[in-house]
């Protein structure tokens, strides 16, 4: 079960500790490997939920894919996390941290979902209006693909959602036909 309390805690002793050491940069770099290994590899995530598997196991696995990829500080805290018994919150502590980057560097993250993969150019475009219309200062562009919406777009950002999508007027075109919205007006 998720504890977003407890992964904002132990994001936030590693932001403190990287930025003591003045190493934020890296640790954010190995945060972001740690989390593209946890969307990726789903037997890794299990390993460290798994209650059957041993923590000196589960230490040697991680120590195993990390070493040489990230920084001595994030090997120790990972060691932390399993000497705790805290490595099955791996994921939301690394979401977290990454959280916490991005609001002490003001960046805004900006998902948006189309029907197709757009270009780079549009992607740039996309930034820049965003940019514009909402006076961030720096934006980070997530991109997914979903054909149930058949055109146009959705973007999520800040809590906000615009969904442009041609699906979302299919569906209130659909809603309007169920009041019977017309048969009414017609009397």
């Amino acid at each position: 079960m998720p504890n977003p309390r407890l992964a904002n805690r132990y994001a936030k002793s590693l932001v403190d500790l990287a930025q003591e050491r003045n190493q934020l940069e890296t640790v954010y770099a190995d945060m972001l490997f740690l989390q593209k290994l946890c969307k990726t590899s789903k037997e890794f995530v299990a390993v460290m939920k798994s209650p059957i598997i041993t923590s000196d196991k589960k230490n040697n696995v991680l120590t195993a894919i990390t070493t040489g990829k990230v920084s001595e500080i994030t090997q120790l805290f990972n060691k932390l996390l399993v000497n705790k018994g805290r490595e099955f919150e791996l994921p939301e502590i690394v979401n977290a941290f990454i959280d916490q980057y991005n609001q002490i560097n003001d960046i805004h993250k900006v998902q948006i979902t189309t029907a197709v993969e757009i270009t780079e150019t549009l992607k740039q475009e996309i930034v820049n209006k965003v940019i514009k219309e909402t006076g961030f200062s720096k934006v980070e562009l997530e991109t997914k693909t979903d054909d149930k919406l058949i055109g146009g777009f959705v973007m999520e950002y800040n809590n906000m959602l615009v969904d442009a999508s041609v699906l979302r007027d299919l569906k209130d075109i659909k809603k309007q036909f169920d009041k019977n919205l017309f048969i009414q007006a017609l009397r």
